[in-house]
């Protein structure tokens, strides 16, 4: 499989919009460029035209949260950068990115185009950044895993680890790969390389609780006669506890949390309240931004406390 990351660039923080001159001029625009996009606006106070494109460069600049950062030259006083530059007419504006410049345009273009150049450079500024790329590659697992294909999804979380050793995401997810599959012994092992600092994080409780649960299900009977004893006795809350587990084991995350839910609804305190305990170990393990999760805690919350 072919890489997901490139070279190691991360947009910066969004800044003001700087003045630059000739002395500053390798530091602000050519060694910065090779942490974001650095848009160059060479203008002077008499030109009208600088005057409407400048709001507008610096707005479409803004939004992009520091994918892209501007600077102003002004060419008046800094004559011979512009003779450098080969400025002719202002107001022109140039990019700059990895050291180079990528992109340029000269007058004072509509709103609308200038926010589609700026767009553009922002989209190249993503190209290359870790973090997004990373993100974008852990979307992408997780979608594998939940579609049935775990090799996919493994060897893209290898490849985050091989970039970021840390990423507990790509941890994680190489846990619950294990545990799919059946490999428990393997699962702890995962769990086990998890860095001290990340002991608490949400993805790591997640593949503790489901290691636990797969645990739990190992010792399950079969689904028909469970199925059939929670239709014989809806009041059967053990039937209907290992049946919830047995229907988390197969995948069904709503079925089972319904049966949980059923099981609260008819008696709350059954057995300590294990229905309870074990609903939100349930949603530990699917994750805190699960749709699932998210409208199962509403579910309890109104049983809760009505």
């Amino acid at each position: 499989m072919q890489s997901l990351f490139g070279s190691p660039t991360a947009p910066a923080p969004a800044a003001a919009v700087k003045d630059v001159t000739t002395a500053t001029f390798v530091q602000d625009v050519m060694e910065a460029s090779r942490e974001a996009v650095i848009v160059v606006d060479f203008w002077a106070p008499w030109c009208g035209p600088c005057k409407t494109l400048g709001p507008i460069l610096e707005k479409a600049v803004a939004a992009t949260k520091g994918a892209v950062r501007m600077v102003k030259i002004n060419v008046d006083e800094n004559q011979q950068l512009a003779a450098q530059m080969r400025i002719q007419s202002i107001p022109t504006v140039y990019a700059f990115f990895d050291g180079r410049p990528v992109d340029a345009f000269q007058g004072a273009l509509p709103e609308s185009q200038v926010k589609e150049w700026v767009k553009k450079l922002a989209a190249l500024a993503a190209e290359n950044d870790p973090a997004a790329q990373i993100a974008e590659a852990i979307a992408q697992a997780k979608e594998a895993l939940a579609a049935g294909d775990p090799m996919t999804a493994q060897a893209i979380y290898g490849q985050i680890l091989q970039v970021d050793p840390e990423n507990i995401e790509a941890i994680a997810g190489m846990g619950r790969i294990a545990v799919q599959a059946g490999q428990l012994d393997v699962a702890k092992q995962v769990l086990a390389q998890v860095p001290k600092d990340k002991a608490h994080h949400a993805e790591t409780l997640a593949l503790k609780s489901a290691i636990e649960l797969a645990e739990q299900t190992a010792e399950l009977g079969g689904r028909a006669d469970l199925e059939g004893r929670v239709a014989a006795n809806p009041d059967d809350h053990e039937a209907r506890y290992d049946l919830a587990l047995l229907l988390y084991a197969e995948g069904d995350k709503q079925g089972a949390v319904d049966h949980l839910l059923e099981s609260i609804k008819r008696d709350r305190t059954w057995n300590e309240e294990a229905a309870r305990k074990q609903l939100l170990k349930l949603l530990e393990a699917f994750g805190f931004t699960d749709p699932v999760s998210v409208s199962t805690r509403r579910r309890l919350s109104s049983l809760l406390f009505k």
